[in-house]
């Protein structure tokens, strides 16, 4: 039996046994990245809704750090963040360096800008085609950001999702500032790339298959929010058309 095969059925043997090192990773794993992503959402979306609505000198400027900001690699982020956190940094009174809150806070800026812009599109497309009517009705900037936000909040739920798809998939930042300590900073990526170089293949590839797993779900997740949201979108006529005839 070859090397993979035996890996990959040593592997099939932990997820199924439920091994509790694995499960614990996986479960620290998807905790700091869903905190991440709640911090970072509830920021995002506020500052991405502004955006798309608002129109100020150097908004260009704006935009285009914004983007640049989308393709930051993660270990700088992770530098920046650990830079703030150590103990000569502005931030290092905390005590957060090599700990689950330094995780969440290195995740949550990488995610933001992801959040941020997506946001910014889905409200500025939004506003494109609903702005004029908002307008005429009196609604200024600030109430027609809101009020796009509930109006696409099935599309900014697949934003949402690819949010979190985002932090659970990364390694650099969270090996920066997570240290990558054993039961207690170890996530599913940094523990694959550790496993790999001690020579433990059968959990990292076992942990390679849950995190796949997970980005699998996500997907499935989203393609199915566009389907029900694309066979929404299609009813929308029938049933005003409906409600029409019902009220003659």
């Amino acid at each position: 039996m070859n090397t993979f095969s035996s890996s990959a059925e040593t592997a099939f043997f932990l997820i199924t046994s439920l091994d509790p090192m694995l499960a614990g990773i996986v479960a620290r794993s998807l905790a700091v990245s869903a905190c991440a992503c709640v911090i970072a959402s509830g920021a995002g979306l506020l500052v991405g809704a502004w955006l798309g609505v608002a129109c100020f000198r150097g908004r260009g400027v704006v935009l285009a750090l914004l983007n640049t900001a989308l393709a930051l690699p993660s270990v700088v982020v992770g530098l920046v963040v650990y830079l703030l956190l150590s103990r000569s940094g502005p931030l290092g009174y905390l005590g957060w360096l090599f700990s689950f809150k330094a995780m969440v806070l290195a995740q949550s800026v990488l995610v933001l800008p992801v959040v941020t812009a997506l946001v910014r599109q889905t409200i500025e497309d939004a506003e494109r085609n609903h702005g004029e009517q908002f307008q005429s009705l009196g609604a200024g900037r600030f109430v027609r950001g809101l009020i796009l936000l509930w109006d696409e909040r099935y599309a900014l739920l697949t934003v949402l999702i690819a949010a979190f798809g985002r932090a659970i998939s990364e390694v650099g930042a969270v090996m920066v500032v997570g240290g990558n300590i054993d039961g207690y900073t170890r996530v599913m990526t940094t523990s694959i790339a550790l496993e790999t170089s001690k020579g433990d293949l059968p959990l990292a590839l076992a942990l390679g298959m849950v995190l796949l797993g997970v980005v699998l779900l996500l997907n499935v997740l989203i393609a199915l929010l566009r389907r029900w949201r694309e066979q929404r979108d299609d009813t929308a006529p029938v049933v005003a058309v409906q409600a029409h005839r019902a009220v003659l």
